[in-house]
């Protein structure tokens, strides 16, 4: 009887940077949305703190309820391009249509239009939107236990992709910038070069056509460059013979049911969820801390966040060695200790200002990233050869995350001191404690499960 074993798959520079390209126009819009949204709908639109709030969970509600299904389907079904190109193809289209709406204001609404009503404009793209960015997301982490084999060029492969984001962070943090220098220089109204408002409305939705049409180009980079496997089965096997099976153990072909039943499928979603949530919601708020806890004038919004990718880019080119060096756990385990070095430092300093800030950006820059690659890397690791369902894994992944997030903004959105436009005094401590929460809280939480992993190493434990 014949059996059969992977064949070791590997990718040249070239194809690794088509590949990399691929999320490009996901991490720029997801850039926006995370910095922007809540700063754009509430400081430049106007809407009260509990309405942006709900807008950002309707999006990641239909984000946590797309991608474990698109990654179900994405395992299931073959398309004309290869099964994850495909369900890519069809995400990027979705983004292009939806996102322009969500940072532009309301068309058909007048100054007295109720904020509920635009609530409900604003919800269909947003929706669309999710569901186009979690196809995307998902075909694309897919891909990597396809096209690589070995758990260091799985590393390499994922630094690879985080480079691209921060690139992509970087794209539109520089962008903003001199749309907010080009603003400045031609008004000499402080009111207006240093506070965000409507004034503003024209210049975000630039940002966001800029960010559309760079993202679509690195688009069709990626789907001409990177050659999917269509059939994993003719390429990516090999057979051999009775006699050599003995050495080879066989491999059980899991289904989405299978990794029900795995314990490290937990430990691996819980510690997702958490470098989701570090990374997610300090980008989320950091804006607000500047703006409204640091009362720095509006440009910072742009300069911060764009030193904090500069210091995870630079880190990003050294977690391939490392990691080979200690372990991708014990890289982890230094990113959260860089991550609750940051939440140390605003903690302790009450009196940060525009030089301090700088310091801190960098190591919540360098610890987000170094969690953040090495999570990615861990789940690739638990998929392993099971690429037949590694979207539904990385869906159900993706799931917790979102879900966490979206509940994460309405909760601190409703305990904010004050939900009108205005800032009020208490804004300035609220903020503060938030940055504080998200990160060096969370960090102990995710602290904690690593742990568990140390102990109970990452494996499939059930054949």
């Amino acid at each position: 009887m014949e059996q059969s074993v992977p064949a070791r798959r590997s990718l040249t520079v070239f194809r690794r940077l088509c590949y990399a390209a691929g999320h490009f126009l996901n991490d720029l819009c997801a850039s926006m949305w995370f910095t922007y949204l809540l700063v754009y709908l509430h400081s430049v639109l106007g809407f009260q703190s509990t309405y942006a709030g709900v807008l950002l969970l309707i999006g990641q509600i239909a984000d946590g309820v797309c991608t474990p299904l698109v990654g179900y389907e994405s395992d299931r079904t073959a398309g004309i391009c290869g099964k994850r190109k495909t369900w890519h193809l069809l995400g990027t289209a979705c983004v292009l249509v939806s996102f322009p709406f969500i940072f532009n204001p309301c068309l058909a609404c007048s100054d007295k239009t109720p904020q509920w009503a635009q609530l409900i404009y604003f919800s269909p793209f947003i929706v669309i939107f999710q569901f186009g960015w979690a196809a995307t997301q998902i075909s694309h982490l897919s891909l990597i236990p396809e096209l690589v084999s070995s758990e260091s060029e799985r590393v390499e492969l994922t630094a690879y992709r985080y480079a691209f984001t921060v690139v992509a962070n970087i794209t539109v943090y520089t962008v903003a910038w001199l749309l907010f220098r080009f603003q400045a220089q031609h008004n000499v109204n402080p009111s207006i070069t240093d506070n965000l408002g409507q004034v503003d409305i024209p210049l975000f939705r630039i940002l966001a056509l800029i960010v559309l049409g760079t993202g679509a180009l690195f688009s069709l980079i990626f789907h001409v460059g990177t050659k999917e496997n269509v059939s994993a089965s003719e390429s990516d096997e090999q057979l051999i013979t009775p006699s050599t099976s003995r050495a080879v153990l066989s491999r059980t072909v899991f289904q989405w049911k299978h990794w029900l039943k795995e314990p490290s499928f937990y430990q691996m979603a819980f510690l997702y969820m958490c470098t989701r949530l570090i990374v997610n919601l300090s980008q989320t708020y950091i804006a607000v801390y500047l703006t409204n806890s640091l009362m720095l004038p509006k440009n910072f919004i742009a300069i911060i966040p764009l030193v904090m990718y500069v210091s995870g880019f630079v880190c990003s080119l050294a977690m391939k060695p490392v990691s080979k060096l200690i372990g991708i756990s014990m890289t982890y385990l230094i990113g959260l200790l860089v991550v609750l070095g940051f939440a140390t430092w605003v903690f302790v300093d009450k009196k940060m200002g525009a030089e301090s800030i700088y310091g801190a950006a960098v190591l919540l820059g360098a610890g987000s990233a170094t969690i953040l690659v090495m999570s990615l890397s861990m789940t690739a690791t638990l998929i392993g050869e099971q690429t037949q369902s590694g979207a539904f894994v990385y869906g159900s992944m993706s799931f917790t995350d979102k879900v966490a997030n979206g509940v994460g903004v309405v909760l601190i959105q409703t305990i904010r001191p004050c939900s009108t436009e205005a800032c009020c005094p208490a804004c300035v401590w609220f903020y503060r404690y938030v940055m504080v929460t998200v990160t060096g809280g969370v960090a102990l939480a995710a602290a904690l499960c690593l742990l568990t992993i140390l102990i109970w190493p990452i494996r499939i434990r059930k054949n």
